[in-house]
């Protein structure tokens, strides 16, 4: 059995691939037992994110088990598999652990060292534990890849200035409204005065998920508070507002306001900026719905950060409206990417550590057959001696020590047993410990499958 991970992201796929592989939370689980149904597949776990779509598994063969995932994103995504194929990608063994490793450390990321991978990581994770996809070896490759996360992060500066897919959002919206004469269109108030900061714009947020959140926090750190957010759950947005309501002055009577989704065509028409961040799996947004209560002389700017988008690309077509996807945002990504590089090299020394602790577990689960059937062994002798002795020391004797006897003799076993043991575990060379191996089970006369036999290079 082996590691591999099968997927796509920002850099193999745009968005408009990316949007259709996308699984949703709600239907992890049955994605994790679909994929359990394939012969060639042990353990799952599913990645999902707006800028990837991942699915590590444990798989008995690598062709097989590789073809299988192909075959159910292509049923998923309804996007032939001739097309498909295209921007996937594959990794096996070392690769597909190294990978894990990196996305976890916001290595891999859009945005390099974002810390929300991070959080994204443990979610699928848990997911995998709780909808029975993940097992022995997947749960000990996430375990390492959080705490290998944790530690680039805690190790190196790769987090300082380090800045969200939400905060790159902002980030560009504030550079297209601080420099309007350098877009195609002229971002102004339909009254004709430019708008020179974050502060002076009308806010829009779509949606009240952690994305949000940051939508909002990092708004408010560039000085805007003309902020509306609109949720499905009026009760959720207020609880959104209430986390920053100890960051805006004048408590009591604060510029954030909530409005429900009914609400939402007539807070865009009074906006300057639209932030989209929400679950919905078809477009909130599109041209008919702008054009019929926009403003002719309005001029709107949208950020939609979201997978699948909640804005469709027509809208584009009206021409005092700019809209931006996840994709646009790698333009303001790149500027701050130089100078995390020699971060992330830093970061990668760390990793092979990692790699190499996970490696090492992994090739010590080659002993537990051998080993396993050295245990039953044993044992099977120390019951029958055991019994022999009680029954030569008669009833009385045994009934009143027997207790005593069998602790005994479990602590002879358990004492010899135990240096070879772990020294079996801690062999590094690989084909040292397999000659060990093979010494044992002719030494002892011992019966083991091969179905224990594990590779790993």
């Amino acid at each position: 059995m082996n590691v591999a991970v099968v997927g796509l992201s920002h850099k193999t796929a745009p968005v408009d691939v990316r949007e259709k592989l996308s699984i949703p939370e709600a239907q992890v689980e049955q994605a994790i037992a679909h994929l359990l149904t394939y012969p060639h597949l042990e353990e799952v776990a599913i990645l999902s994110t707006c800028n990837r779509l991942e699915i590590y598994v444990v798989i008995s063969e690598a062709q097989p088990g590789v073809r299988e995932i192909f075959q159910f994103l292509a049923d998923h995504s309804k996007i032939p598999l001739t097309l498909l194929r295209q921007h996937l990608f594959v990794l096996l063994h070392h690769d597909a652990v190294m990978h894990l490793m990196r996305v976890a450390s916001g290595l891999d990321s859009l945005v390099l060292g974002e810390g929300q991978i991070l959080a994204q990581v443990k979610q699928a994770h848990k997911l995998g534990q709780q909808y029975k996809g993940i097992s022995r070896v997947l749960n000990q490759l996430f375990k390492d890849a959080v705490s290998a996360g944790k530690r680039v992060r805690t190790e190196t500066s790769i987090g300082a200035g380090a800045v969200s897919i939400s905060s790159a959002a902002v980030e560009m919206a504030q550079i297209k409204v601080a420099a309007p004469l350098s877009l195609d269109r002229e971002h102004t108030h339909s009254s004709g005065v430019v708008l020179p900061t974050l502060a002076d714009c009308r806010i829009a947020i779509l949606g009240a998920g952690k994305m949000s959140r940051l939508l909002v926090q990092h708004l408010l750190a560039k000085g805007a508070t003309r902020i509306s957010i609109l949720n499905r759950s009026i009760g959720r947005a207020e609880e959104l507002i209430a986390q920053f309501s100890h960051s805006i002055p004048g408590n009591g009577n604060s510029p954030l306001k909530v409005h429900p989704f009914t609400d939402m065509m007539t807070v865009i028409s009074q906006s300057d900026i639209v932030f989209t961040s929400t679950a919905a799996t078809q477009p909130l947004l599109n041209r008919e719905k702008l054009s019929s209560v926009m403003n002719p002389c309005h001029r709107l700017m949208i950020f939609d950060i979201s997978v699948p988008r909640n804005v469709d690309s027509d809208v584009n077509d009206l021409p005092t409206i700019h809209s931006y996807n996840v994709d646009d945002l790698k333009a303001v990504v790149a500027q701050n990417h130089e100078t995390r590089r020699q971060m992330a090299m830093e970061g990668e020394l760390l990793l092979e550590e990692a790699v190499l602790t996970f490696e090492a577990w992994w090739r010590s689960l080659e002993t537990i057959p051998i080993i396993s059937s050295l245990q039953e062994k044993v044992e099977t002798i120390r019951t029958q001696e055991l019994e022999k002795a009680l029954s030569r020391l008669g009833s009385e004797f045994a009934e009143k020590h027997q207790d005593v006897i069998e602790q005994l003799t479990r602590g002879i076993v358990k004492k010899i047993l135990h240096d070879p043991m772990v020294q079996l575990r801690a062999q590094q060379d690989i084909e040292a410990r397999r000659r060990a191996m093979e010494s044992l089970r002719i030494l002892f006369n011992l019966e083991t499958g091969s179905s224990g036999h594990r590779q790993f290079s």
